[in-house]
């Protein structure tokens, strides 16, 4: 009697864990703010024994493949820890029944009990099992119609994921002929110093705000999505929103003749997504060990853009003001891209670098990189 009692308490709160931690994952449109949380306790845990373990590997392009398979293997990895826990809590409570099943060639046990209840999770209808009480099948049914659903919205699930994933990259792809590879600010603004190049900024800025939008909207609704790294080992979502937010601060410190307004919205909706998403993942704003823009790298800054004929405005209230912004969200996207291994971009593009949509390993042995159709393609669009 008591191990039945046992059986089904087990088997009852096992079922209600599980089955809410999927809802809240894959239904429940919102940021879930509760720590104790199967699937954060999953992430967690995997996430800090794949980052001990990569550090094993011999190269740093082998590490960063590892990392860039976390993503899909511990969303699969997830819904089958939530399928067998489904299963095994109908068992348990099948076997607090009293294991009330008939099948030939085996005694009713929790073993019996485990197979029906796999059988009917996954719809297999095999029918060597057969429950005989009116409570064996009560169970039967409904794990019949969890199963169903919850294949459903699986098969449901997945689409959506990689859908809200490619409309991330799509922007972040884009990127690279605006800013470089990797991304960085000064590059941006050098590039769109050509005429009308303004208006132009102007309107990256705007699809930007957007994409800042949609990004925390999708990363905190799926937070999976942000183990989902880009297709080249120099982009990642945490760079390009950062460097937007570069951008941005500059713009705002003082860039005679830019879209100013544009830039403070933009900023707003970005450094709001980058703040929800340190929250989600438990990340506190932590302020970053060296400095991303000294003052030597500043003037640099202001000497690039000057001959291009952008003039960023100087003096100590606008290098005031840029640190002010930069205190806003330097800190939580530190933070983030510490937990994620992913890194900050750089405000000035290094000497010589090349533009992913430039680099290919056929045209680097053939040469082709030397025509100079390809190699003296401006990169300014000017």
């Amino acid at each position: 009697m008591v191990a039945a009692c046992l059986s089904f308490v087990s088997g009852a709160v096992l079922f209600l864990v599980v089955l809410w931690d999927a809802f809240e994952s894959i239904v429940l449109p919102r940021r879930v703010t509760r720590k104790l949380r199967l699937t954060r306790i999953f992430y967690r845990t995997t996430w800090q024994i794949l980052l001990t373990v990569s550090r094993l590997a011999s190269s740093a392009k082998t590490r960063e493949s590892m990392l860039g398979y976390y993503g899909p293997i511990s969303l699969l990895l997830l819904l089958v820890i939530w399928a067998w826990g489904l299963v095994i809590s109908f068992a348990l409570l099948h076997y607090s029944a009293g294991s009330a099943i008939t099948m030939v060639g085996f005694q009713p046990g929790f073993a019996t009990d485990l197979y029906l209840s796999g059988t009917t999770f996954f719809t297999l209808g095999l029918g060597d099992v057969v429950p005989r009480s009116t409570l064996a099948r009560a169970f039967t049914v409904a794990e019949a119609g969890l199963g169903f659903g919850f294949l459903a919205i699986v098969i449901g699930y997945l689409p959506v994921i990689y859908q809200s994933f490619s409309r991330r990259e799509v922007n972040i792809s884009l990127l690279d002929a605006r800013a470089g590879s990797p991304p960085c600010a000064g590059e941006l603004l050098r590039r769109h110093a050509y005429p009308h190049g303004i208006d132009a900024l102007q309107d990256l800025l705007a699809t930007w705000e957007h994409w800042s939008a949609d990004l925390m909207e999708s990363h905190l609704s799926y937070p999976v999505l942000a183990f989902f790294r880009s297709q080249h080992d120099n982009q990642s979502w945490i760079a390009s929103l950062t460097t937007i937010l570069d951008a941005c601060a500059l713009v705002m410190m003082g860039l005679e003749g830019a879209c100013q307004r544009q830039a403070e919205l933009t900023f707003a909706i970005a450094r709001h997504a980058v703040v929800d998403l340190s929250q989600t993942f438990y990340t506190p704003p932590t302020p970053v060990p060296y400095q991303r823009l000294d003052r030597t790298q500043l003037t640099q800054l202001r000497d690039v853009l000057a001959r291009e004929g952008m003039k960023l405005h100087e003096g100590g209230g606008a290098d005031a003001r840029l640190t002010e912004l930069r205190a806003l969200y330097e800190p939580y996207v530190y933070a983030l891209s510490s937990y994620l291994h992913l890194p900050l971009p750089c405000w000035l593009p290094a000497a010589q670098g090349q533009d992913n949509w430039q680099t290919s390993a056929w045209a680097q042995a053939s040469g082709l990189l030397q025509d100079p159709l390809v190699a003296g393609l401006p990169d300014d669009h000017s």
